[in-house]
């Protein structure tokens, strides 16, 4: 469909563009041309001026969340979201704010599930958790550096209760639990889609770049996207040392994100950030932590997740638990640093192999 129009009943408006497959850093693979990207203004000489212009009012008063936009769509009449340009302020705003000054909050809860052969999915535990971001200028073209840290907890699914060591569902043995706290986990957002994460090196693989293009739905007056990252790179947990922890020499993972946001807020141009929901999924292979070594097998997380520009707005209990635990993680980092690594990657530098036994 090629209708961009605004909401019209529940009929359905899509960007018309061409979704073959997702990039492993979440853009789709599109019919858009470089020639057509640099045609609509995306050459080089744009610079980070651009994004400075597209800021918004973020010194004014405080601007109406629920105003509602006149004429609002997919083409206007703040962003055009059928353009790489329109997608990378409009992804910015979504992940953190563009006066790049103020903090925003990511968060998310629900499930760890276990697929094994020979039996249904299980219901592992819990896992709730939240991230901190703010936004600094891409330095070397047009676009931002986003400066994130994040932690996740598993939990009890009957009693709720932060879990220190449980009894691995799979094996009957009791195992300490390793909660996620990555620090930093930093992104780029640009017109173009940038280079998966390099976990420290362990993931080289390299692309030519693609305009960042989303597939954008609306729905009544809500817009819809998702992205699907997809990598397979080698093991930081090399299974001749981690043989109770390392799932083999090379790590399958996926992430999928689905997002539901306000068509007014996005067309907004008072908005330097926009609030969202959704869900957040992950396939995984099987947690260090559970000790199941290379048995056949992965592990599925499924949340729903949301974003907000202040802590009173995120679930509190995740908020009291991450200032007794990890106080530094209720504000985002100032400056970029690398590596950026995953809990794979950070648990094969914090933690020790196991030995047989368990806890």
């Amino acid at each position: 469909m090629t209708d961009v129009t605004g909401p019209n009943g529940n009929i359905e408006v899509r960007t018309g563009l061409v979704v073959e497959d997702y990039d492993s850093l979440g853009g789709p693979a599109t019919s858009l041309s470089r020639r057509q990207a640099l045609s609509s203004g995306l050459g080089a000489g744009i610079g980070v001026m651009s994004v400075a212009g597209m800021t918004g009012s973020a010194g004014a008063a405080t601007p109406d969340l629920y105003k509602r936009i006149e004429n609002a769509s997919l083409k206007g009449p703040y962003l055009d979201l059928t353009t790489p340009e329109g997608n990378m302020i409009a992804m910015a705003r979504i992940d953190s704010d563009i006066d790049m000054k103020t903090t925003t909050y990511g968060w998310y809860d629900g499930l760890v599930m276990g697929v094994a052969p020979g039996g249904s999915i299980k219901n592992i535990c819990g896992f709730k958790g939240m991230s901190c971001k703010r936004l600094i200028p891409y330095e070397e073209g047009n676009g931002y550096r986003k400066l994130l840290r994040e932690v996740g907890f598993y939990y009890d699914l009957a009693t709720g209760e932060i879990l220190e060591e449980m009894v691995n569902p799979y094996t009957d043995e009791k195992v300490r639990v390793v909660h996620v706290a990555n620090d930093p986990f930093n992104g780029i957002i640009r017109d173009t889609i940038p280079p998966g994460p390099s976990y420290g090196g362990l993931n080289s693989g390299k692309r030519e770049p693609k305009p960042f293009l989303l597939d954008w739905q609306i729905k009544d007056e809500w817009l819809l996207f998702q992205r699907h990252i997809h990598l397979y790179y080698k093991n930081a947990l090399d299974p001749q040392e981690w043989v109770r922890e390392s799932s083999g020499p090379m790590n399958r993972v996926s992430e999928l994100f689905y997002h539901v946001h306000s068509l007014n807020q996005i067309q907004n141009k008072e908005l330097t950030h926009v609030y969202g929901t959704g869900t957040w999924a992950r396939i995984t292979p099987w947690l260090p932590w559970m000790l199941m070594g290379q048995a056949p097998g992965h592990v599925v997380y499924q949340t729903f997740m949301g974003s907000r520009h202040s802590l009173n707005d995120i679930p509190q209990d995740i908020v009291e638990y991450t200032a007794k635990n990890y106080p530094k993680y209720l504000e985002a980092p100032d400056v970029w640093e690398e590596p950026s690594l995953s809990s794979i990657e950070r648990y094969s530098r914090e933690q020790e192999p196991a030995l047989q036994g368990g806890v």
